[in-house]
This record gives C-alpha cells, structure tokens and sequence, in this order.
C-alpha cells in the first residue's frame, strides 16, 4: 500500500542543490564585487544624487536622452567644480596653514581672549581649553602626514571623476538598467516593485532637488556677497554656506550670523547689520521664497528632524558617501513601509495622486 509521502526538508535541499549553489556563487560575486567597489563609494553615491539633481534639466531634451544628459551633467558640475570643489580645496589649505603655524594661531586667539570682558574663572577655564586643543589634538591631526594627505586628495579627485561619469550614465541609460532589473522580477511581485520604485523616487527627488537647487543658488550668490564685502576665503565661506544650505532644519544663516558677528568685533554694528540684511535678501530671498515654493510638488513628506539625523549621522559613520547613503536608505525604508500601507490599504493607491503619476513603461523605456 502507498501513500503520498510529502518530502522532507533535507530532500528539497539536494533536490535544490543547484540552485542553492548558484545563489551562493551569486552571492560571493556580489560580495567581492562590493569589496572591490567600496573605495569608489563616494563616487557612486555623488553620482546617484548629482543625477537626481540633474534629471530634471534633462528630462527638457525628452528624445535627445544622451545630449540632454551631458548637457545636465555639465549645468550642475560646472558650478560644483568652481564653487563648491575649489572651496574645499581651500578649506583643506587652511587647516594644513593652521597646523603649520599653530603656535601664532593660539597666540593670536589666547590675544583676543584675553582682550575681551570676561571674568577671570572663565577667562582661565578657556585659555586652558584652547591651549589644550592646539597643543594635543592638532598636532595628532598634523603627523597624520603629507603622504595621507595627498593620498586623500587623490582619492577624492578620482571619486569626483567617477561621479561624473556614473552620473552621465545614469541619465543617459538609467530607464533601460531599471527596465533590466525589473526583467528578472517574478510577474506577480512587478507591480509592488514598480509602486516602491515609484514611492522611492519622488522621496529622493523631495530630499535632493529641491534643497540641492536651492543650495547651489546660494553658494554662487553668496561668493558675489562676500566678495563685495571684502571678506577672504569667499570660496571656503560659500562652500559653508552650501553645506549648510543643502542639511534639513540647518540654513547658511549658521554661516552668516558668526560672520556677522565677527564683522561687529572689527567695523561696528552699522557695517554688520547692513551685511546681515544685504546677505540675508540677496542670498536667501530667491531660493527661499521663489525657488523651494516652486519644487513643492518634490517634497519628500519626511519629518524634517529624521533627515537632519540621516545627514549628520551617516557623514559621521561614511564619511561623504555615508552623508548622502543615509538618506537614500531612510527613504527607501519609508518607502516599503507606504508599499506596506498601500497593500493593507488599498484605497491609498488611488488617493495618491502623486505615486501615480510617476512610472516607467520599459517597452518605450522613458517616464511618465
């Protein structure tokens, strides 16, 4: 007499045999494909956000995809490369002149310390601090030496040029590679994959394109400001502002106040208040009321303070790649979790106008 036996675990593993093998070589690929990609991580991750920066000048040129990528790609690294790259070339000047000649730096700042109104307990507490920092912690950053030193400075020039590179081809091919990707989707998960791609998209163009436009509106205005209020450095100073500009709950105000401030200590209130109002309605008064209302519809609909935390948190994990990556993976988790709420809620797949309207058909490979 036979019966039906249902198979064992064991059975569907060596009946599975090869596909489990080949999973595990996929696997081990990947693996050592990460290894071998992950000193170019900053370049690949600048890459993914440059190109979300310029897809919208791109999308302009619709059937000329290639032209209109290099065109885009030039329209947003021209501005970075003179602004944003040549200051932090500067920066790093900077801080290789302070470790050089920390002895007249301290000097000079214990100087205007001592020079200022400050009780004597406090006076004693903060000449012991600022002795302390340059006489421990920049010497430690100084014999890091000048071999390291170029050698970063190498590697970031090399992660620029990939980003350039990743980003062109992510403008000119990104629709054919998703196209690819969605391919080896099993049919009946398409549709969920599509929603998440959706979801994902506009939360990374709400992230990006509108404080990376406005940002880099405010470093190009700002090097004007600075320049005509005879400030040095302008180029450091801009690429602080960019910074600044580009973090969520942050603004390049946390540049200019210190500035001004310090314009106060020199020239007297009258020259520091007309630079906070000159910098304040030429700088901020285009990005902050004529650009960012415009990009509303680019809005990520994520709390502010997480992005701030995504931000901060991943530069001080990865460094560039990680301030960028962070956010990118907070929004790709927010996305499966709206995924997660529209498949308990189907009704919010109708409401959501937005979602909707964004999709890509890889028989024609463009977007909606």
């Amino acid at each position: 007499m036979r019966f039906n036996q249902t198979p064992d675990g064991v059975s569907q593993l060596i009946a599975s045999k090869w596909k489990i093998g080949a999973a595990l070589a996929v696997a081990l690929l990947l693996y050592f494909a990460f290894l071998i990609l992950l000193p170019l991580a900053d370049g690949i991750v600048l890459g993914i956000v440059f190109a979300y920066i310029a897809r919208p000048i791109q999308v302009k040129f619709r059937k000329y995809r290639k032209i209109g990528a290099l065109i885009a790609s030039l329209c947003i690294f021209i501005p970075i490369v003179f602004i944003v790259g040549a200051g932090i070339v500067e920066i790093l000047n900077q801080i290789s002149w302070v470790i050089e000649h920390q002895t007249a730096v301290a000097a000079a700042i214990l100087n205007f310390v001592n020079s200022l109104n400050i009780p004597r307990e406090i006076l004693v507490r903060i000449n012991i601090a600022i002795w302390d920092l340059f006489t421990s912690l920049l010497p430690a950053v100084g014999s890091i030496g000048l071999l390291s030193y170029a050698q970063s400075i190498g590697l970031f020039v090399i992660n620029f040029i990939i980003s350039i590179i990743f980003c062109y081809f992510i403008l000119a091919d990104g629709d054919r590679l998703y196209c690819a990707f969605l391919g080896v989707i099993p049919k009946e998960y398409k549709e969920i994959v599509n929603r998440y791609a959706s979801h994902l998209d506009m939360i990374l163009k709400g992230i990006f394109v509108g404080n990376a436009y406005s940002a880099l509106i405010v470093s190009v205005t700002s090097v004007f400001v600075f320049y005509a209020f005879g400030f040095s450095h302008v180029l450091a100073l801009a690429t602080l502002v960019f910074i600044a500009s580009i973090i969520p709950l942050f603004a390049g105000y946390m540049i200019l106040i210190p500035l001004a401030l310090m314009r106060y200590l020199e020239l007297g209130f009258e020259s520091a208040a007309l630079f906070f109002l000159v910098s304040s309605i030429i700088i901020y008064g285009p990005p902050e009321l004529i650009l960012r209302p415009y990009l509303t519809s680019l809005k990520s609909r994520i709390h502010p303070m997480l992005l701030m935390l995504a931000f901060l948190g991943g530069a001080f994990v990865g460094g560039i790649a990680g301030f960028f990556a962070a956010p990118i993976l907070l929004g790709a988790l927010v996305a499966a979790y709206r995924v997660y709420q529209e498949q308990i809620h189907p009704e919010l797949v109708e409401a959501n106008l937005d979602v909707k309207n964004v999709g890509y058909h890889c028989s024609t490979g463009s977007e909606k």
